[in-house]
């Protein structure tokens, strides 16, 4: 990603990092993206774990240095485990991850990849374990998750690793 950003952070600390990022240089939707993350993770249906994995399964995809580098206290107190986190990677099916993670994580790869994969023998065996409100709820994160991460792999400026930290759910 390169230490150089692209586009520079506006001026100033606010302590939000999101406000502090290049995205805080148009401050008329940052309210917007902040509701609507709120909205993921306050009003879901869906587990915080289960919001964590795809949400990690998009950073590794996109390659979001610092979304790949967090975890949300609310999805740790779900039991989202470092062992958890290890298996969202490429070979997920063979891992010891619950038939309901593997499901989130096939989701998610067709939502990123192909998103016409999302029909047939998926949406079948999604059917099974999510509600409809579930599954359409994990489409609405996928997009909250993946606009921001393309976004600040975009503008660049990231280390190349930051340490897993964990911070407190919007």
């Amino acid at each position: 990603m390169g230490k150089v950003a692209r586009v520079q952070a506006p001026q100033g600390n606010t302590g939000d990092p999101i406000r502090d990022s290049a995205l805080g240089l148009v401050p008329e939707t940052v309210d917007q993206i902040a509701r609507l993350n709120r909205h993921v993770w306050r009003s879901s249906p869906v587990r915080p774990a289960i919001l964590e994995i795809v949400r990690l399964r998009n950073a590794r995809t996109v390659n979001c240095q610092f979304c790949k580098s967090v975890r949300y206290d609310l999805a740790r107190r779900d039991g989202l485990t470092e062992n958890k986190v290890d298996q969202i990677r490429d070979g997920y099916e063979e891992s010891l991850l619950s038939q309901e993670e593997k499901l989130a994580l096939a989701f998610a790869d067709a939502y990123l990849h192909d998103p016409k994969q999302i029909g047939g023998p998926l949406i079948a065996r999604l059917r099974r374990h999510f509600t409809q409100s579930q599954i359409g709820h994990l489409a609405i994160a996928l997009i909250a998750f993946n606009a921001t991460s393309r976004c600040a792999v975009s503008i660049g400026g990231m280390p190349e690793q930051l340490p897993i930290t964990e911070i407190a759910a919007p």
